[in-house]
This record gives structure tokens, C-alpha cells and sequence, in this order.
């Protein structure tokens, strides 16, 4: 299994202050010798972590594959045809949103997608299309002439949170998901089987299959029972271990889980 490590949360804290503090490029360095396979960054219209200096810092420095986070914009699509990551992820975004909620819409947006994909591969950077877990967006993946999907996990971290943890009792409680146990338990349950479909499926048609967001520590092994899929892009769990046990040691540790 590939990890990618996403280091976007180092930059989220260094902004919060508004100085160079921490270094992303030190981030970059502990990941690079700490186990992980590639490096995963966003660089999202608002600029509201990564900057557009860090990807260029990053692609020069890096000494693993830069898998480079965007959207559909076309400003953006312009900087990252000129920049060329080892692969470009196209995902969704939303001004307001905390973080990305959902997966890419590849239905609404189809004429906006292909002409990414279409501007991307001009520049041959591979695309990876981040959806959510459906028969029909795998085919609609294959057929815009993505090379990958990764699969969208919020769903399902969520649900596994609101039954494995706190959450439940803090102030970021998921209001959908106060449901009785049993429940939610076959939610999750469902929300595993429509992952295991999805990547199987996207498997038979050629693609190669990745999954990321909201995993962590203690759901991660879901994952792992799926062959099919290949590549997990994991961030926010891991610098947020980092605080109490040092970026290194964390990596180390999710590196160590997600190990076939």
C-alpha cells in the first residue's frame, strides 16, 4: 500500500500566524525519510494553507512523487500545467467549507472536467479524479479519461467516529448521524460494502484506485482489507499525532499500518 502523506495542516498552522514557521519544507524532508511514499498537497483558490511558492519549493526539493490537490478553476489549472506534479488530483471546492466535503460532481461538471483532464494530460501530468464511492462515477471517471480515482472516505470516518469516539460529545457532533446505534452501525457498515464496489469496479475498467479523507489511526484498517485499493492520501490524523509524538514517529506509525 502507498501512503501519501499530506502535509497541507503544517501550512494551515504556519498561517495561522502569518510566518514562516513551521517550514513546510521541513515537513517535507521528515516525510521524505520517515516512510511515506508521496507527498499530497492542495493548493486551493483561497490560498488558505499552501502557497503557491510551497508547490514550487516542494516540486524542487521533493526527492518523492508530488501528487498536487486542485480544482477545476482554470487559473489554477493554468499554474498546475506549468508547475507539472508527478500527478495532478482534481477535486471539489467550496469557499466556505472547513474542508472538502464531498466528492467531485463529475455529472454537473463533465464539460469542465474533461477540458482539465483534456489541459492536463497536454502538459502530461496524470489526473486522478477524488470521488465519491459509485458505480456510476467510476464509469464516468473512465470514460473523461481519468487514470485514477481516489475514492472520497469522509463519509465514512464520520460514521466510524460518531460510533468509535467522542465526537458525539463535543461541539463538532454530526447532526445527521445522532442516530441509534444499531443504525449507525449498519450505515457503516453499507458505507464499507459501497467503498469495496466502488473500487472493485474501477479495478475491472483499468483504473487505478486510491482513498483519503478523515482517515486515521483507528479506521484505517478498513481500508486495508480492500486489495483493489492501492494508494491512501492521509493528512490531518497524522500531523495532528505529530503534536504529541513528533512527525517522524507518527508517519512511521501510520506507515506501519498500512502495510500489506
Amino acid at each position: 500500500m502507498t501512503l501519501g502523506v499530506n502535509i497541507d495542516h503544517v501550512a494551515v498552522l504556519r498561517e495561522a500566524r502569518r510566518i514562516n514557521d513551521p517550514d513546510i519544507l521541513n515537513a517535507l524532508y521528515v516525510a521524505c525519510s520517515s516512510g511515506a511514499d508521496q507527498i499530497t498537497i492542495h493548493l486551493r483558490e483561497d490560498r488558505r494553507h499552501i502557497q503557491d511558492i510551497d508547490v514550487s519549493n516542494i516540486m524542487l526539493h521533493s526527492t518523492l512523487p508530488v501528487n498536487l490537490e486542485c480544482s477545476i478553476d482554470r487559473d489554477i489549472l493554468n499554474i498546475v500545467s506549468k508547475l507539472k506534479p508527478h500527478r495532478a488530483t482534481l477535486v471539489p471546492e467550496k469557499r466556505e467549507e472547513v474542508t472538502t466535503e464531498g466528492g467531485l460532481d463529475v455529472f454537473t461538471y463533465e464539460d469542465e472536467i474533461l477540458y482539465a483532464i483534456e489541459q492536463l494530460h497536454d502538459s502530461i501530468i496524470p489526473v486522478s479524479l477524488f470521488v465519491d464511492p459509485t458505480i456510476e462515477a467510476m464509469e464516468k471517471s473512465k470514460e473523461l479519461g481519468a487514470e485514477i480515482v481516489e475514492l472520497h472516505t469522509g463519509s465514512f470516518a464520520n460514521m466510524f467516529a460518531m460510533l468509535n469516539s467522542s465526537l458525539p460529545h463535543s461541539n463538532h457532533s454530526i447532526k445527521e448521524l445522532k442516530l441509534p446505534r444499531y443504525e449507525l452501525s449498519n450505515k457503516l457498515e453499507k458505507s464499507i460494502e459501497d467503498i469495496t464496489t466502488a473500487a472493485k469496479h474501477a479495478k475491472s475498467l483499468g483504473l487505478e484506485v486510491a482513498a483519503g479523507h478523515g482517515l486515521n489511526y483507528h479506521n484505517v484498517f478498513y481500508m486495508m482489507d480492500i486489495d483493489e485499493i492501492t494508494e491512501l492520501n492521509i493528512g490531518q490524523s497524522i500531523i495532528a499525532r505529530s503534536i504529541f509524538s513528533g512527525l517522524a514517529d507518527a508517519i512511521k506509525e501510520m506507515k506501519k499500518l498500512t502495510t500489506r
